[in-house]
Parts: structure tokens; C-alpha cells; sequence
């Protein structure tokens, strides 16, 4: 670091190094505009013998004049005035760190556990800003007013976005909130035990309870900070979450064909809905073997097993036809990580 930004850094912690007694009374100074010390003493906790040490710290640093009179009065600079050097210098400071700021490198921890509510807003932020074709959240009601507008330009971009909303209570009916502009689907889950989901492309996802968004420090969120493990909160939440919610509006999907997914169930979903001939290009892994498969060819089957427990797409292919599941599967023959729908031909991968 060099000299000159190592000075504006102390100049900083100077200019802020507040006790308790300086931060009150210049508080108190700045509400009355004018104060004598013995008023400063009556409407605040400073002992009298402090007070006029506390005013002169003030007075050096700029905040308060001193006006030398029987009694003293204390009189309120213009904050403006009074930090109008310092906001310069700051901004000033701010570039140059900028200037030499490196972001730390964060995909090193495949899974993160994390327990400040700031952290899990700025992630929650991230995975919503890193999805490219599909996201599904779960949130209350203040992180749908807080995400609104990221939503919504998602949504502009042709993001395919679920979005599960609770408590029940709470969450605006239809005709109160244009869900539409910010989602396909909406559906309401009854109770604050549901807890706080948010999954960008199938991987990079995070888990917390909606306790931890209160600054409960005994609860907690989990990262999958774009690990193939995110498949645990998008199976949750697509099996155990959903399903149990009900629907408050839900539009048509009109994003053109071709169309990328992470989640099987939603794939499936969307080809049931829609009509024509439709082909696959599917990146996954052989259930037996483990070893990497691309599947292409036309979809000649698009179905959900008993109670949505399985899901399977059947893809005619040159070696004859192939089930396909979604992650973990086990009964198909192919576990799919990406599926790409096409129409006359399969989309390329």
C-alpha cells in the first residue's frame, strides 16, 4: 500500500473515531441547532465534567463552533459544510481503492455455511444476477419488494423464473401485484417454515431459514456456490416446497424455442403444455457407468411417474431409445445436468 492511501485511510479512521459521549452530543447538538453545556448534560447521559472535553473534541474536528460566552453555547455547523472536505477526500479514497481492489477468487468452497443476514442478501443478489436461462425462488414478502426489479429484468431477458411466495398470508393476491412481469409461475405456500431458496441455472444456489434473515445468530444459510450439489435445494424445492403450495397466477411461456433447462420436472411441464414435434440435446451421465453422455434426438415421450416422483423424457436416438432423468436418477438410463429443447432438429450443445 502506498504512503499517501495509507494516510487517507488514518485521516478516515480520525475523522470517525467517536466515543459514545462525542457521538451523542453531536447528535443532540445538530437536532437543537444551539445548546449550552448544562443543556447538553440535561437531555443526555454525559457527565457535566465530560461534556466540555466532549464539545472541544468536536470544535477540532470541525462539527460544532464554540461560542465563548457566559454560559458557552455550542452551535451546530452545516453538516454539509462541515463534511463537505471530508466526502471529497472520500470519494477520492473510494476511487483509489477501487483502483486497487482484486476480487477474491470465491468458487474455491463448493459449499459455504453462512450466518450473517447481509451475507445471505448479497448471495441471494448474486444467484439472481448469475442465472442465464432459469431460476426458482422461494421468498417472503419483503425479499419479493427487495428483488422486484432484478426479477423483472430477468424475466425481460427470457429467464424462465418460478417463484414460491410465503407466508400465505402475506403475499398480495393476483390482482394486487403484477406477479406476471416478474415470473411465469407463482404459487403461495402457507406458513414462515418455509424456508428462504433461490437456485440460478440448476447449481449455484442457497438455502437459509427465514429465521436467519432476521438476524437469529442460532440460524444459519448454506451456499452451493455453483457445485453440482445444488441439485439438493432445486429437488427440494421443486418436490418438497412445491407441491405443497398453491397456485396464485401462472402466465404462458412464450420464450421461443430452442429452450435450455436444468430441471427435468420443468421441461416436462413445458412440453406437455406445448404443441409439435419437438427434439432434445441433452448433456448428462450414464446411471450405470457413470461416464459422460450426449443424448440427441426426437422426444417421443415426456411424462411424470405416480404422485410427480419420477420424470422422464424418452429421446429416440441412432442406437435406439433412451429414458432420461433428472439428477440422481436411477431408474432411467441417462441422469441429464443440461437439456436444450429444440424444434425440426436438436439444438446444438
Amino acid at each position: 500500500m502506498s504512503e499517501d492511501l495509507h494516510a487517507a485511510l488514518s485521516r478516515v479512521a480520525d475523522r470517525f473515531d467517536f466515543g459514545e459521549y462525542e457521538a451523542t452530543a453531536y447528535l443532540t447538538i445538530v437536532e437543537h441547532g444551539q445548546l449550552t453545556a448544562a443543556e447538553i448534560a440535561e437531555r443526555t447521559d454525559i457527565p457535566q465534567p465530560r461534556v466540555y472535553d466532549t464539545v472541544r473534541d468536536l470544535a477540532d474536528l470541525g462539527l460544532v463552533e464554540l461560542q465563548e460566552s457566559r454560559p458557552m453555547r455550542v452551535l451546530a455547523v452545516d453538516p454539509e459544510t462541515a463534511f463537505a472536505d471530508f466526502q471529497s477526500s472520500l470519494d477520492d479514497l473510494v476511487d483509489d481503492l477501487s483502483a486497487r481492489y482484486t476480487a477474491p477468487a470465491r468458487d474455491t468452497e463448493a459449499v459455504s455455511l453462512i450466518k450473517s443476514r447481509s451475507t445471505i442478501l448479497r448471495y441471494l443478489e448474486e444467484i439472481v444476477g448469475a442465472a442465464e436461462y432459469e431460476l426458482i425462488l422461494s421468498l417472503d414478502t419483503e425479499l419479493l419488494d427487495r428483488f422486484a426489479d432484478d426479477l423483472r429484468a430477468k424475466h425481460e431477458d427470457g429467464v424462465a423464473i418460478e417463484l414460491l411466495l410465503s407466508p400465505a398470508a402475506d403475499v398480495p393476491p393476483a390482482d394486487e401485484f403484477d406477479y406476471l412481469d416478474i415470473a411465469t409461475t407463482v404459487r403461495a405456500r402457507r406458513g414462515i417454515t418455509t424456508p428462504v431458496v433461490a437456485v440460478a441455472d440448476g447449481n449455484y444456489s442457497i438455502y437459509a431459514t427465514q429465521d436467519a434473515l432476521q438476524g437469529d445468530r442460532d440460524r444459519y444459510g448454506v451456499i452451493f456456490n455453483r457445485s453440482e450439489l445444488g441439485f439438493l435445494v432445486s429437488g427440494f424445492l421443486n418436490t418438497v416446497l412445491w407441491t405443497t403450495a398453491e397456485t396464485v397466477t401462472e402466465g404462458d411461456d412464450d420464450r421461443p424455442f430452442p429452450r435450455r433447462y436444468a430441471t427435468i420436472r420443468r421441461c416436462i411441464s413445458d412440453l406437455r403444455g406445448a404443441e409439435g414435434d419437438f427434439y432434445a440435446s441433452i448433456e448428462g451421465r450414464d446411471v450405470v457407468t457413470g461416464d459422460e453422455a450426449v443424448i440427441e434426438g426426437p422426444i417421443d415421450q415426456a411424462a411424470f411417474g405416480a404422485g410427480r416422483e419420477t420424470a422422464t423424457l424418452l429421446v429416440e436416438t441412432e442406437d435406439g431409445p433412451v429414458e432420461v432423468g433428472g439428477q440422481v436418477a436411477a431408474l432411467e438410463d441417462v441422469e441429464a445436468h443440461e437439456i436444450r429443447i429444440g424444434e425440426g432438429s436438436p439444438p446444438g450443445v
